[in-house]
C-alpha cells in the first residue's frame, strides 16, 4: 500500500473522531512528531520519549490519571485501526504495468468501494 495514501486515510480517520478523542490523540502525536524531528537516530528518539513521557504530559494536560489516559488512548487507537482495516478492505489495487509498453513507468488501477450507509 502506498505510504502517502495510508497517511491521508489516517488523517481522515483522526479528523472524524469525536473532538475530545481527536484532541487527545493529536496532542500525543504532535509531541511525538516534535521529538522525532529533533532526533538523529531511533535511539535518540526513544530516549526523548522516555525523558519527556508525552503520554504523562497529555494525561496532566487533560486532567486524567495516567491509567485513565492510557486506557482512553488504547480505545482511540483500536477505533483508528478498525476503521483503517475497514477502509483498506474496500480498496483494490491492480497492477496494469504489463498492459503498457513505456519506459520504466508502473501503472496501477485503484478502486475503493463506497461506504455503506
Amino acid at each position: 500500500m502506498n505510504e502517502h495514501l495510508m497517511e491521508i486515510i489516517g488523517r481522515e480517520i483522526v479528523a472524524s473522531l469525536p473532538a475530545p478523542e481527536r484532541s487527545m490523540y493529536e496532542f500525543v502525536t504532535a509531541l511525538e512528531d516534535e521529538y522525532a524531528s529533533i532526533s538523529a537516530t531511533s535511539e535518540e528518539f526513544m530516549q526523548l520519549l522516555v525523558k519527556h513521557a508525552p503520554h504523562r504530559q497529555a494525561a496532566a494536560h487533560f486532567s486524567l490519571s495516567f491509567g485513565e489516559f492510557i486506557q482512553t488512548m488504547r480505545k482511540i487507537e483500536e477505533t483508528i485501526n478498525a476503521e483503517m482495516d475497514l477502509r483498506l478492505s474496500r480498496m483494490t489495487w491492480i497492477d496494469c504495468t504489463d498492459r503498457f509498453i513505456q519506459d520504466d513507468t508502473q501503472y496501477f488501477y485503484f478502486s475503493m468501494e463506497p461506504e455503506e450507509k
